[in-house]
């Protein structure tokens, strides 16, 4: 992924200079730098907010309320690991954070729980089944408040930023169901493959 930002930049500092328009590049670099910093700033009030709004969820009982909802969805999803296992804490947290559109808060848990599914892992050389199904599911999970975006569009003016409610829970939906149906298909392929190895 460096290399191709580095071509990328390279590319259009040759191009802008050949093109007597290193100006532009200059200016867009400044301003780019500008708007990120402003950006940045402004997310952090929003963070903070959802985070307040969170912790007054979480001591109310409504994150716990969600876990134990998400508790026999997690048993489904990840076979393998046993009910009571300490990690199944961290991937039903992970889970609900992902739900509830918290995505800094999520990629921690996610790791987490990576770093314990590896220590369940037989072969430390190939991702388990639990894992490669924390991966899907992380990358494709279902947001019902998109915080961060919503931040985003408060940020740039949006007239209505929480419009978009409705589309993103639509949207990752069948992200999901698609995430999880892909990965049992190929969970079956390789317990066929591989006789009995998931």
């Amino acid at each position: 992924m460096n290399v191709i930002w580095f071509v990328i930049l390279i590319t259009g500092i040759v191009v802008a200079a050949f093109t007597g328009r290193i100006e532009a590049v200059t200016q867009g670099v400044l301003i780019g730098s500008k708007d990120a910093v402003m950006v940045s700033i402004g997310l952090v009030s929003i963070i903070a907010f959802w985070l307040g709004i969170m912790r007054i969820a979480e001591n109310a009982g409504l994150v716990q309320g969600l876990a134990k909802l998400i508790k026999p969805l997690a048993h489904w999803l990840y076979p393998s690991i046993p009910a009571d296992h300490p990690v199944m804490g961290s991937l039903v947290a992970n889970m609900s954070a992902n739900i509830l559109g918290l995505g800094n808060a999520a990629t921690p848990l996610g790791l987490k729980a990576m770093r314990e599914l590896q220590y369940l892992n037989a072969d430390s050389t190939v991702a388990s089944d639990a894992m490669c199904t924390l991966l899907a599911l992380n990358t494709a999970s279902l947001t019902v408040i998109p915080a961060t975006m919503i931040g985003l569009r408060m940020e740039f003016h949006s007239r209505s930023p929480a419009e978009i409610v409705g589309a993103t829970i639509v949207a990752t939906l069948v992200a999901t169901s698609v995430a999880i149906f892909l990965d049992r298909i190929y969970r079956k392929r390789a317990a066929r493959t591989f006789g009995g190895r998931a």
